[in-house]
């Protein structure tokens, strides 16, 4: 039987009662299908569910061959190697043993002389070129990700189920992933915001809170069909609303003739000239066509509320947050960042940071990129005073805000509007809730608490109690901001980031995303450097 996976009415709520799905129905068969949706809609949860790491709550969950799940995080176990992962370590002691000329007959019977071949093309395919034997607490966590999927690509199931497989990878990570799934030819679902990963599906299914839709081709073809959809939707609205007002004009101009021809009535029965029963008659049958209309235009003005409201809702399920920032009024000539031959690090006789130099003038945007371990994060410290140089000198000459992978500017146990009100104290409260409703914080919504918040939520959060400000700040840190971002939003705060006239400084991955944002400037680092690669995306004078 060929393999696949069915969903049949399946409902899951989590424990706070909201329902992320309901009654929902899909299938995938062999093949590449990329599952998308916004932040919280349920998707890393539709594969523990489909895994079996939980139990579905009502409905059925059908799995014909064996499936192998890659978690957005792999977190080792103490003395924990990779053979340990490819659940090798036996086998490869064995081998280690007959080597030595330890073994008994009976265990070389059982021994698979392959298996360390097979373990090292495992390991390479994914860019790894290290002894099974190596601790996974030696690894980066980009690393140890890669060292996940050579496992479970290892075991060769029918179906492998991938959580934001990109996240944190360095660009020969990310390689590695792609060239994988560009070649990967059983069954596939992989939940990703990755657009170039996406781009190796041949379905995408979306989810959203109205349930599963099944999308033919690539991410690049789903997106056109969405951008038509959007445009569908707006010119649907756009059509709604003119039709309730065109119905209200002419419901007012009725009213108005009424009003017009009561008061006619009124002045000639004044006069008294004609007949008490005739223009008695003439009242009650004026009334009754007053009646008739009035009900008549509530009937009309109903029907034409409930289709803008139809309409909007549905804008509403397809249209991604915007982001509209006011300027920070930085001036172009301005020195925000000088860094002259910095050295650093967290151990003295192992520095990460060695003889950087470099500087940021005016509304620049660099981009600081390197493999995974070169000191990106360490930089970041150093600009925002978390870390001081050994040596050299870091200096910063303008108001910044950074916005963290753990979003730690935020008060955890506050909520998102209490955040806002105390970032930026000048804020009333409606210029508050219009802020955090831009970044889709509406209502009830921005009394949440921040440690309640998913990954998406909360650097969304973040971003709308830095920008949503009457002033944001002239330079802008963000570390890796778009990992935790489903795609809808990373385009958006893209456009929005295009907008601001600061600074930025941004360490990332996502090439797709740092030429969205524009960035004119690269900052290469290498690991346990001795300099950095300074460049320029396009001819610039580097000051």
């Amino acid at each position: 039987m060929p393999a696949s996976v069915s969903l049949s009415n399946l409902t899951w709520s989590t424990p706070d009662g909201r329902t992320l799905f309901s009654d929902l129905d899909i299938s995938f068969d062999t093949g590449r299908t990329g599952l998308v949706g916004r932040n919280g809609v349920g998707k890393s949860t539709l594969l523990k569910l489909i895994s079996g790491s939980l139990p579905a709550q009502a409905g059925t969950v059908s799995v014909s061959g064996s499936l192998g799940l890659l978690r957005q995080s792999v977190r080792p176990a103490a003395n924990e190697t990779i053979a340990d992962l490819f659940g090798a370590s036996e086998g490869l002691e064995l081998l280690r043993r007959a080597e030595a000329g330890q073994a008994d007959v009976a265990e070389l019977a059982d021994a698979d002389w392959s298996l360390e071949t097979r373990v090292a093309s495992a390991l390479a395919r994914l860019g790894l070129d290290m002894p099974a034997e190596t601790p996974l607490a030696m690894l980066s966590g980009g690393q140890c990700t890669r060292a996940g999927l050579a496992a479970l690509i290892f075991s060769e199931p029918d179906f492998i189920l991938l959580d934001e497989p990109t996240n944190n990878l360095d660009r020969e990570g990310k390689a590695a992933v792609l060239a994988l799934m560009a070649s990967w030819r059983a069954g596939a679902i992989v939940v990703s915001h990755d657009r170039e990963l996406l781009d190796t599906m041949d379905t995408i299914v979306e989810l959203t809170a109205l349930g599963a839709t099944r999308h033919g081709g690539n991410w690049s073809h789903y997106h056109e069909r969405k951008m038509a959809a959007l445009a569908a939707a707006r010119l649907d609205l756009a059509e709604a609303e003119r039709r309730a007002a065109d119905v209200a004009r002419s419901s007012q101009k009725v009213a108005e003739r009424k009003a017009r021809k009561d008061s006619a009535g009124h002045k000639k029965r004044a006069k008294g000239d004609a007949p008490r029963i005739l223009l008695d008659r003439q009242k009650n049958r004026s009334e009754n066509t007053a009646g008739d209309n009035a009900r008549l235009a509530e009937r009309r003005l109903a029907q034409a509320a409930d289709a803008a409201a139809a309409a909007r809702a549905q804008l509403e399920i397809i249209e991604p947050f915007t982001v509209v920032l006011p300027t920070t009024g930085l001036p172009a000539s301005k020195l925000v960042l000088r860094i002259e031959e910095a050295k650093a690090g967290y151990h003295q006789d192992r520095p990460i940071i060695e003889d950087l130099s470099f500087a940021i003038t005016g509304p620049e945007r660099v981009a600081i990129t390197g493999a995974n371990g070169s000191g990106k994060t360490t930089l970041l410290a150093l600009v925002s005073g978390q870390l001081q140089p050994w040596s050299g000198s870091v200096r910063v000459m303008a108001d910044f805000a950074m916005l963290d992978q753990q979003v730690s500017l935020l008060d955890p146990s506050a909520s998102i509007r209490d955040n806002f009100r105390r970032i930026n104290p000048d804020a009333g409260e409606n210029a508050c809730r219009s802020a955090l409703a831009r970044f889709m914080f509406r209502a009830d919504a921005a009394l949440q608490i921040v440690s309640s918040l998913s990954g998406g939520q909360l650097l969304r959060a973040g971003l709308a109690c830095v920008l949503g400000g009457t002033k944001p700040p002239p330079l802008l840190i963000l570390d890796e901001p778009t990992n935790h971002l489903d795609i809808d939003s990373i385009e958006t705060v893209e456009a929005g980031l295009r907008a601001y006239d600061g600074a930025l400084l941004v360490v990332s991955h996502d090439e797709a995303f740092l030429r969205g944002i524009g960035i004119t400037h690269r900052l290469e680092l290498s690991p346990r450097q001795s300099s950095a690669a300074y460049q320029s995306e396009k001819p610039f004078a580097i000051s």
